[in-house]
């Protein structure tokens, strides 16, 4: 089927949401490479540079319940559009501070963590998103279609073009993030249909209310056995490869000779590796069945991690972050379409972000671990040991996903009334 067709397959609104992708994830390139290479102006200490990854990570603490419930009870399009519009506001504000010579390191440190409170509602919203515009059989396309927009235009087109402009103005980067976001939230307010949960109706919105759905949240995702695996070994993931990513920008420098140009192209290497993964991970699903095809890409992550790591140069880095960007892609393409598949869509606010509440706090301990762990042990130190974690998982996981290995239904569509179903619905055991 040719790439038009199943864009029509589709749909227009889907083709919409898509745009808001890419336009936001070009602007999130621009920010993805320039704060690092602006923290790496501030100091060459990794704790302090691991700090400004950490402060983006904290939101899941904070505001992980709250955007799930929030998520499951309001307008899913107009939070997207909301929260978009307040993300411009910091970006810009970041970018005029930037332009006026006093930011610092805690300065970003704040900035950071308000762009992430941004991507922790945001991303509550969008969890329904897809499973409104699709149906289920093409929710494994349209998920792949996202994740290789949201690579291109944020890490392989993004991240090089970012450290360009960065060397033409540290502030630019940050103003045109600004505006990708805006442009981002109108693409979002053109969708039309209902966003609302079906079970949104009823009582009003209380504080009590919201925690009680909160709690439903996270009972019901520790409830469901394969997707409390999923979510741990995630949270395994997270840490290794935000730990990495944390130094990074210092490993490029002082430890490859790589220059901020050089640091943007290993970014660009795993984007590249990343679309290719999400590319194909359709086509493998259906050869190898998802369990085996997550526990494949685990045993690929921890190789290409260590790879990276002990490059003696970066050519050599940059093939095996490429490779890591690749599997990286298929874990991450097939655990939504899995988690997409097995929850209901009344409750699919609050359980992604009871998910990602897990996933991100091991993202936030592994900002600090990486920062750690380099000052202590050098900076190759996180990526061999962060191989070596993933490595272990993939040899003590269990059964990663659900259904028989070749399986394409949907577990929770084959219960009959699964997506009318109130936010009671039990999870399996």
């Amino acid at each position: 089927m040719s790439h038009v067709s199943r864009g029509k397959r589709l749909g227009s609104g889907f083709r919409r949401a898509w745009a808001a992708v890419v336009v936001s994830g070009l602007g999130d390139g621009l920010r993805l490479v320039s704060l690092p290479l602006l923290a790496a102006q501030l100091t060459d200490d990794p704790v302090r540079t691991a700090m400004v990854s950490l402060a983006e990570q904290l939101p899941w603490l904070l505001l992980g319940p709250v955007a799930g419930a929030l998520a499951d009870r309001f307008d899913r399009r107009r939070i997207m559009a909301v929260v978009d519009s307040g993300r411009a506001v910091v970006a810009g504000s970041l970018a005029l501070a930037v332009a006026a010579h006093v930011v610092s390191i805690p300065a970003l440190a704040v900035f950071a963590f308000l762009l992430g409170c941004g991507f922790v509602l945001h991303g509550g919203a969008w969890s329904g998103l897809v499973p409104t515009l699709v149906p289920p059989e093409g929710r494994a396309s349209a998920n792949a279609r996202l994740h290789m927009g949201a690579l291109t235009s944020n890490t392989l087109i993004g991240t090089p073009l970012g450290s360009v402009v960065f060397a033409v103005s540290a502030a630019l980067p940050f103003g045109l993030d600004a505006v990708s976001f805006g442009l981002a939230a109108l693409l979002v307010m053109t969708l039309s249909g209902d966003f609302r949960p079906r079970a949104a109706g009823g009582p009003k919105p209380t504080a009590a209310l919201l925690r009680r759905d909160t709690v439903e949240g996270v009972r019901w995702l520790w409830r469901h056995r394969q997707l409390r695996r999923l979510c741990l070994v995630t949270g395994l993931c997270n840490l290794v490869g935000v730990g990495v990513i944390s130094v990074l920008v210092l490993y490029a420098r002082n430890t490859l000779g790589m220059s901020g140009f050089g640091y943007s192209l290993l970014l660009a290497g795993s984007a590249l590796g990343a679309v290719a993964g999400a590319a194909v991970t359709p086509r493998m699903v259906r050869w190898a069945g998802p369990g085996r095809l997550l526990r494949l890409a685990l045993v690929g992550g921890a190789l290409s991690v260590v790879a990276t790591g002990a490059a003696p140069g970066g050519l050599a880095a940059g093939c095996g972050i490429a490779v890591y960007g690749a599997v990286n892609a298929v874990w991450n393409v097939t655990v939504l379409t899995q988690r997409q598949s097995l929850v209901p869509n009344v409750l699919l606010g609050r359980v992604t972000v009871a998910y990602q509440m897990v996933t991100g706090c091991a993202s936030a301990l592994g900002a600090a671990t990486g920062g750690l762990v380099a000052h202590s042990f050098g900076l190759r130190a996180p990526f061999l040991t962060g191989g070596v974690l993933l490595l272990v998982a993939a040899l003590i996981s269990p059964r990663l996903a659900a259904g028989s290995p070749r399986s394409t239904g949907s577990p929770s569509d084959a219960r009959p009334g699964a997506r009318d179903a109130q936010a009671s619905v039990e999870p399996p055991a």
